[in-house]
């Protein structure tokens, strides 16, 4: 019996499975029992391309606002620029281990009409968000950039600040440093934490439904959708569903070997 083999810890294997087994089998299941002979018809209805036109919509938008102002949050974490950056980074991932739905009741304190802000937006500007497309989007956000927010520190953390000092030697501004030289040099890392970003939103549910409602063509995206099917219909529920579980495997594969990969370090 050769060493690697009389080393290795067999003992392990029997949960393992047992754990992959528990994982998978369910998501097998799933695809067995998809309606795969009506599965076109099922996803050019009305009621699934709005939905999955909101979500893209949404989860873009998402995204898009996410990368605006949470790149400079990361480096300002990276960089420990602001005080008590331990207790900001807290606060930052807090929305990654809250249940979704106290998300939603937090957004509805913040923004609601009768919210610590929403009150004033709604006053003087008559803006309202819940309940509104803007509010799924302002959801979505609020879930889903912590994602962004944790690929991109790590990204800076490691990066070699060298590069950074070279170019403010040659005269670069600050801001010419950041967007030619620390930007693609955590290219890998800001496009895997802009894809989690934009899959994590693409599946939110109980923010979205807790702060947005469930209305049809107005913030009813696909998880929604997948939730009112399941009350009416299993078929049109589980299809829906096998379109969110496609995006997420293509997105684990298209990030595989990049997802918080370092940016070049010393």
């Amino acid at each position: 019996m050769s060493r690697s083999r009389a080393t290795r810890p067999v003992f392990l294997i029997v949960p393992g499975v047992v754990a992959l087994a528990f994982l998978v089998l369910p998501l097998l299941v799933l695809l067995w029992q998809a309606p795969w002979g009506s599965f076109v018809e099922i996803l050019t209805s009305p009621t699934a391309l709005d939905a999955l036109r909101l979500s893209l919509i949404t989860s873009v938008s998402a995204t898009v606002i996410a990368s605006i102002i949470g790149i400079p949050l990361a480096w300002l974490l990276a960089r420990e620029v602001l005080p008590a950056t331990n207790l900001l980074r807290a606060f930052v991932l807090v929305p990654l281990l809250l249940p979704p739905v106290v998300s939603g009741v937090a957004l509805l304190a913040a923004f609601g009409r009768r919210g610590a802000i929403g009150q004033f937006l709604y006053s003087a500007f008559g803006i309202q968000l819940p309940f509104t497309t803007a509010g799924v989007v302002l959801a979505e956000t609020f879930v889903a950039m912590p994602f962004l927010v944790i690929t991109l520190e790590g990204a800076f953390r490691s990066l070699d600040t060298r590069y950074e000092d070279a170019a403010r030697t040659l005269g670069a501004s600050s801001m010419t440093v950041f967007r030619r030289v620390t930007l693609p040099l955590v290219g890998p890392s800001l496009i895997a934490g802009a894809v989690l970003c934009w899959a994590r939103a693409l599946g939110e549910f109980g923010a979205t439904i807790t702060f947005a409602g469930n209305f049809p063509g107005v913030t009813q995206t696909m998880p929604l959708a997948v939730y009112t099917a399941l009350e009416s219909d299993r078929s049109v529920a589980i299809a829906l569903s096998v379109i969110l579980l496609l995006v997420s495997v293509g997105v684990l594969v298209a990030l595989r070997g990049r997802y918080l990969r370092p940016a070049v370090s010393s």
